[in-house]
């Protein structure tokens, strides 16, 4: 028995564990546990807590070794949190075979983030790009690869759908988030084989204990625009913690900005109003029942003069979202925590209404039909429902398989302009892993997915029409090591392949305004599925001189891609004038770079990170980005050798100082 505290004052919930054994247990709201200890002359017990460095300490027992107490060291840095993004168990940071970055709630605070969005950037390989100035489109790139090449979780969960991806990533409040994890590359194939350029799994939060919140905040844009923010968040958890709840609240009003005064926005005018809960119930200390919600109702709109209907403006983007997300889990354990099954189900409904239109400058009966053409409804549903079982040898080797099932559904039809996407997705897979650990310096993680995936897509604008009819069965192998070359240093490596079978992603679901007339984008006929193999290499260095905390990552990658998706502009137009494009196979092409990040904290209350990514994204042979179509005298082909939008060269710096307890 004994206390875990840190600076004098308890860390409630702590785990506390036997090293290389299987007793545990967890301390209550004063730091408090107790133990059972095996009859062994020594061992090891270790002492962990979430935003806490992890403390071991080796006894001899005898009659008198009765208290073990443990002071905990703030760990500034996350160095031994714990993830899950990396191997789907819980594992520390450190000991994962697997990169993870995590985006905690002390990052968001200081770069004053209020949506997902906002804080995905302060991460080296990441950028959140604004594709739409009418609408706000976001996409987040990782590793120089687009968004579609992203897979972005909710509590390990994949239901963030394609048409969640067009403005999700700043629908989803900061409120909500207990800590994002993203993992870089293909090595998380685990989650999805279509996870090629990596995951962002989002977190929501958990009761710990009973605390309640009410923040608010306020931001002005050049002076002119207003960006109000309200939060309220509260935890009950009972006294002998085998239950709690939490809920939380936002709401957001976000004003539009013109920056150059030219009567069209650069900034959407917003307003986000959400809602969720989040709760567990243990019937027994075996088994963990878990539920959670949120729903979200986002109105966005950007273009011209705010103050008529949209039918009335030269250009108007205005979406109106209703969406749903709820999840339930089972985890059951037995006695001595070697073995683990879960089974959960999860999932997500969208309602949008849209408008992508306007006159376009024009003032003609011809005009007007077409603005009035413009108006769109979409329903989206995501579900996910799967089962897995984990196994941990005596040697601490630990053995993951699973299923898992995914559907989605999306109806998207703008009326007026015949224009319908109605596509059925399902995806059926097995995966199984073995964590190999022969020595405390190395150990490996070899998996393999395999899924097989059917689209029933019906596709048309006007008089063109698409159907994508496919099932396929493929198989995704997975391989990544970690070498600790010395208690300091480590070196991590990996290789795992993806693919993305022919259906309609984020981009397809979006419509801009190019000079007065729509985009769309269709599916080509003949659309072939796209294969990727993805490489990493990477050195941390993690070193504490006295109180100071250091960290350096250097990461490597390279993956190429096979039959890529592109979208080319086609040059023609639509009988209404609309303009076309496609969405095409490529030759190949592959994304090379390197990820560097350094990371200070002097104490616990300074902080330090600057990160860079130095990267090339290449088509192996020229891309056509727009087909001239011969209408135009002296028009030409646009052709590429590197991708568009991604910049070469990219960084960020971040730091924040606490003054003291009331003043951050």
């Amino acid at each position: 028995m004994g206390t875990v505290s840190s600076n004098g004052n308890p860390v409630a919930f702590a785990s506390v564990y036997i090293k290389g054994g299987t007793q545990g247990t967890s301390a209550d709201k004063n730091g408090k546990y107790k133990l059972v200890i095996p009859a062994t002359n020594t061992i090891t017990i270790t002492a962990t807590s979430q935003g806490y460095r992890s403390l071991s300490k080796t006894i001899t027992l005898s009659e008198h070794t009765t208290i073990v107490d443990f002071s905990l060291t703030e760990d500034a840095l996350g160095i031994d949190q714990v993830i899950v993004s990396a191997t789907r168990n819980r594992i520390s940071k450190k000991e994962a075979p697997v990169i993870v970055k995590v985006l905690s709630p002390k990052l968001f605070q200081a770069t004053q983030s209020l949506s997902l969005a906002d804080g995905l950037n302060f991460q080296p390989g990441v950028r959140v790009e604004t594709n739409c100035q009418n609408c706000g489109f976001t996409q987040v790139r990782l590793n120089g690869l687009e968004g579609q090449y992203t897979q972005i979780l909710v509590n390990s969960r994949p239901i963030f759908s394609a048409l969640n991806s067009v403005y999700g990533l700043e629908q989803i409040p900061i409120n909500i988030i207990d800590r994002v994890e993203v993992v870089r590359s293909g090595g998380s194939a685990l989650f999805g084989s279509n996870a090629i350029a990596g995951t962002i799994n989002v977190i929501t939060k958990t009761p710990i204990n009973d605390t309640w919140q009410v923040s608010s905040s306020l931001g002005i844009i050049d002076g002119t625009a207003a960006d109000r923010n309200i939060n309220v968040n509260a935890s009950v958890i009972s006294e002998d913690l085998m239950s709690g709840i939490t809920i939380y609240g936002i709401f957001r009003d976000r004003d539009a900005y013109d920056a150059n005064g030219d009567g069209f926005t650069e900034i959407t005018e917003l307003n986000n109003n959400s809602l969720g809960a989040k709760a567990f119930l243990k019937p027994n200390d075996n088994s963990k029942i878990g539920l959670d919600f949120t729903g979200i109702r986002e109105y966005r709109r950007g273009g011209d003069r705010l103050y008529l209907a949209p039918q009335f403006t030269d250009i108007t983007e205005e979406l109106d979202h209703n969406t749903v997300f709820t999840g339930l889990d089972y985890e059951l354990f037995n006695d001595t925590r070697t073995n683990t099954l879960s089974a959960y189900t999860s999932l997500q409904y969208t309602k949008r209404d849209s408008y992508y239109g306007g006159l376009g400058g024009g003032r003609t009966a011809t005009d007007s039909i077409l603005a009035n053409s413009a108006f769109g409804a979409t329903k989206d549903i995501a579900f996910v429902a799967g089962a897995k079982f984990s196994h941990e040898f005596t040697n601490n080797d630990v053995i993951t398989t699973g299923i898992e099932y995914q559907v989605n559904d999306t109806d998207d039809a703008i009326t007026g302009y015949n224009r319908v996407i109605d596509q059925n997705v399902t995806s059926l897979g097995l995966y199984g892993q073995y964590e190999w650990k022969p020595t405390d310096k190395f150990s490996a993680l070899i998996g393999a997915r395999l899924d097989n995936v059917a689209v029933d897509g019906f596709y048309t604008i006007q008089n063109i029409e698409r159907t994508s009819n496919v099932s396929e069965t493929v198989l995704s192998p997975r391989f990544t090591l970690l070498y600790n070359i010395s208690d300091a240093i480590q070196f991590r490596g990996g290789y795992a392949r993806g693919f993305r079978a022919p259906q309609a992603f984020n981009e397809d679901l979006h419509i801009s305004s190019v000079g007065g007339e729509q985009r769309f984008v269709i599916l080509s006929e003949n659309l072939e599925s796209e294969f990727s193999n993805a490489y990493t290499a990477s050195f941390n260095l993690t070193k504490d001189f006295n109180k100071t905390q250091t960290n350096l990552l250097v990461e490597g990658f390279y993956t190429t891609l096979k039959n890529p998706f592109t979208i080319v502009s086609t040059g023609s137009s639509l009988p209404n004038g609309s303009i076309l494009e496609e969405s095409r196979n490529g030759s190949g092409a592959y994304v090379t770079g390197t990820n560097i990040e350094m990371s200070v904290s002097p104490n616990k209350d300074l902080f330090f990170q600057i990160g860079a990514t130095f990267q090339k994204s290449i088509y192996k042979e020229d891309q056509i980005l727009f087909e001239a179509d011969g209408s135009v005298l002296g028009e030409q082909d646009v052709i590429l050798e590197e991708f568009a939008r991604a910049p070469n060269v990219y960084g960020f710096l971040n730091s924040n100082w606490q003054i003291n307890d009331a003043l951050n």
